[in-house]
């Protein structure tokens, strides 16, 4: 279906792409490997007509193309799921299908046509969306759906899917499941991305890594280990992705007692201590971020009180909550973490403009700020160290750095991570854990929301299970397995509590 030849792509003086080539086939899933900076947005774009290659040459469906744009890459029969939105936010779903390939009538569009259609495609997918609904209205996970319908719509021969499961639900994963092997039987080729083993060992055929822009080999998944991937990955064996961490528990530095956030999140209480990692597990809609929005003052709490290093707090805002101690880190980081068009210096340093380091008589100085970003970016190791580039250029795991290190210009105490690592590779994981290592060491209380299981049995002192917004058990110790978690997320009774 694809053959790619010698693949570079420069820009500037820098080399995203050195000679890769890569093949697709009719009816496979070709996964693609690597870190956050890779190579894989960049051949993925270059596939989807995003931009042209510098060298090389490419052959779709047994024709020479010498140049791609959008329209081309779609007319040759590629759709292009990526992990960014490109959704209109005022524009219907239906709107947002059909923009740019409306389907016209005589005189006006045929809105009954395009109507149908729109709703073949989201029953070949399984998802429910209503098709009047504007996309500002919709959860996170309904626009993943409606990009992945609008990905499908074009009846397209190679399918490219970027990381299309990280917002969606355990259910909802199955349903796209379920139409990508659809799709194989039809003979589509499809290209998946994703940081998910599980989901890579489940779908894919072959597996193609990618480390520094160049291809590092085309594997057989069934003829290749986790252990062995990830070595591909990173260029040397990793040992150990979970850090050791000394937790310590000591005083209560968190706490909500019964809170209940307007039908999301009902009687509530949870503590935390300094020197310990929190977990908050259940799945996709079950109130993890909402009671953690909450407790960073992003939410209404209709009932119930939050406690701060002993004191209760009568009205949580994002301000007061940092001047206490408290950093909260979102989940959708290009949405609510970070303003893209601005430079990665004013992403970390947004949330303490009023620091002495960086201003003096109400004036922000530029070269403070430079001097005063200049650890936590080192600590957290950010690739490359060019803080003066907009943050939208960064990859994945690079902008969780951006907004990790925010947390790092002030004295913050409580941390509250928000699926920290979703979209990110395996490298930035693992320095992800290794900060939140360092924060725990130094006394710090960390509360992680995270739909990873492996994260909360391997870095967790004790686990909290939400379900259907409440708070369903506590876990401890030898009690906290991905199979017991797992239970009491379909099977759990108010209250329950499991110890060693």
């Amino acid at each position: 279906m694809l053959e790619l030849t010698g693949m570079t792509k420069r820009f500037g003086g820098v080399v995203a792409l050195d000679g890769v080539d890569f093949t697709l086939l009719s009816g496979e899933v070709h996964a693609l490997l690597g870190e956050n900076g890779a190579g894989k947005s960049t051949l993925i774009n270059l596939i989807a007509g995003t931009y042209g290659w510098t060298e090389g040459s490419c052959r779709i469906d047994g024709q020479t193309v010498s140049a791609l744009t959008p329209q081309k890459s779609r007319d040759a029969g590629v759709a292009a799921v990526f992990q960014e939105f490109s959704l209109v936010p005022d524009l219907t779903v239906e709107e947002n299908l059909f923009l740019g390939r409306e389907i016209k009538g005589r005189l006006f569009l045929n809105r009954r046509a395009m109507r149908a259609r729109a709703e073949e495609r989201f029953r070949d997918v399984g998802f429910h969306v209503e098709l009047d609904s504007k996309i500002e209205t919709l959860t996170r996970a309904q626009k993943q759906m409606v990009e992945i319908a609008k990905g499908m719509l074009s009846d397209a021969k190679i399918l490219i899917l970027d990381e299309p499961t990280a917002s969606l639900t355990d259910g909802e994963a199955e349903k796209l499941f379920a139409a990508i092997a659809g799709l194989k039987a039809r003979g589509v080729g499809i290209i998946y991305v994703s940081h998910r083993m599980a989901e890579i060992r489940r779908l894919a055929d072959r597996v193609t890594v990618l480390r520094g822009g160049r291809k590092i080999d085309t594997v057989a998944i069934a003829a290749a280990s986790d252990a062995t991937l990830i070595e591909m990955m990173v260029g040397q064996p990793v040992e150990r992705l979970y850090p050791s961490i000394s937790q310590r528990p000591a005083e209560i530095v968190l706490a909500t007692r019964g809170i209940s956030v307007s039908g999301t999140v009902s009687d509530a209480s949870i503590v935390v201590r300094a020197g310990e990692i929190v977990g908050l597990a259940g799945l996709v809609g079950c109130g993890r971020s909402e009671l953690c929005r909450a407790v960073f003052g992003l939410e209404g709490v209709t009932s119930g009180e939050i406690e701060l290093h002993g004191a209760v707090v009568r009205a949580p805002a994002p301000h007061s909550m940092l001047r206490a101690g408290l950093c909260y880190y979102p989940a959708d980081r290009g949405a609510e973490g970070l303003a893209l068009s601005r430079p990665g210096r004013e992403n970390v340093t947004m949330a303490a403009l009023d620091d002495p380091r960086l201003s003096h008589g109400g004036l922000l100085k530029s070269w403070r700020e430079r001097r005063a970003i200049a650890a936590p970016l080192k600590t957290l190791g950010l690739r490359p160290m060019a803080p003066e580039r907009a943050a939208s250029s960064f990859s994945g795991g690079n902008q969780q750095k951006l907004v990790l290190a925010r947390g790092l210009m002030r004295p913050v105490s409580v941390h509250i991570f928000d699926e920290p690592t979703v979209g990110i590779d395996v490298g930035a994981k693992s320095e992800v854990y290794r900060l939140m290592k360092t924060l725990v060491e130094n006394g710090a209380a960390i509360l992680l929301s995270s739909s990873e299981l492996p994260e909360l049995v391997h870095l967790a002192n004790r686990v909290y299970v939400m379900r259907e917004g409440r708070i369903v058990a506590e876990l401890k110790a030898d009690a906290i397995t991905e199979a017991t978690v797992l239970r009491h997320y379909f099977d759990a009774e108010t209250g329950a509590t499991e110890a060693a």
